[in-house]
């Protein structure tokens, strides 16, 4: 069986939810406040930051094993060895706080995620402390079992990310089923003042659900389907975040400044795709933004 099916299988084994679940709790108590979780998510980049740290620990450990290599070269792989291990916890942090978040799926497969990570960094620490005393060629062994747990993990990690839609924007999905051309939302005086509406515009074979803010003579259209994991946007509300009216996600509280679509509050990272927006006659019409477009 492919590691697409054994991962694919360890998604549906709902008896590891007796062990994720605690776990997903106290994630949720260590990391507050909000803001500190926000930080986590990478929302005031704009991307999610754990990819990015990963960078870290991942290229520290790999370059440390082809140091490891050449003898002269072995206090310059310790020294990686030591960065890897030390940018690993705030790398492990980030990666909590978006799995804390996730759908069931993949909270059982970032269970496994975490162990393998786990057992790769005590196998590194392990390293650093048999060099320290003298045992070199014990560093190296376990150094590079290390290397291949964690070499493993970033598979699963990958699985996590291309197969089960992990941090990616769910949003641009949507986006790129509607049409190129403007969708009519009808009059201006029929849109509730200062909450969400339910729109549609025309899909590549189904309705895609749009989330319209009136707010006086201005309205904004965003993608319904939440960045985050798809949640339904029109049935959020707006609330003020950060001193900026924001459209607020109803399943995992995420906001999204109203003006640009940026993301105020976690777990969201990446900007709400928003529609472009035009008035004629008394009625609202929306266009999907020119990036997504041949012509964009």
């Amino acid at each position: 069986m492919s590691l697409l099916g054994i991962l694919d299988r360890l998604a549906d084994v709902t008896s590891l939810d007796k062990a994720v679940e605690p776990a997903r709790t106290a994630v949720d108590r260590l990391l507050r406040p909000q803001g500190l979780k926000d930080a986590l998510h990478g929302t005031w980049l704009g991307h999610p930051l754990h990819p990015v740290l990963a960078q870290v620990p991942v290229g520290s450990w790999v370059s440390a094993g082809l140091l490891d290599l050449v003898p002269p070269l072995r206090p310059a792989a310790t020294v990686l060895i030591g960065t890897g291990v030390a940018a690993a916890v705030p790398t492990a942090l980030a990666g909590a706080a978006d799995w804390s978040e996730q759908e069931v799926g993949v909270r059982r497969v970032g269970a496994l995620h975490a162990v393998l990570n786990t057992a790769a960094l005590g196998l590194y620490v392990g390293s650093l402390v048999a060099r320290r005393r003298g045992a070199g060629t014990a560093g190296r062994v376990l150094s590079y079992a290390g290397l291949a747990l964690a070499s493993g993990s970033a598979a699963v990690g990958g699985h996590m990310s291309y197969a089960q839609s992990s941090g990616a924007s769910h949003a641009v999905t949507s986006a790129r089923q509607l049409t190129h051309d403007w969708i009519d939302l009808g009059p201006l005086d029929d849109l509730p003042e200062g909450r969400p509406a339910l729109r549609t515009g025309e899909g590549q074979g189904a309705p895609v659900p749009l989330a319209v803010v009136r707010r006086g003579s201005r309205v904004d259209v965003f993608v319904g389907a939440c960045a985050h994991l798809g949640g339904p946007l029109a049935e959020g509300r707006v609330e003020q975040v950060a001193g900026r009216d924001c459209l607020v996600c109803p399943w995992h509280d995420s906001a999204f400044d109203l003006d640009a679509g940026e993301p105020r509050r976690g777990p969201a990272a990446v900007p709400q795709e928003k529609l472009d927006v035009r008035y004629e006659g008394g009625r609202v019409l929306a266009k999907l933004a020119g990036r997504h477009t041949e012509e964009g």
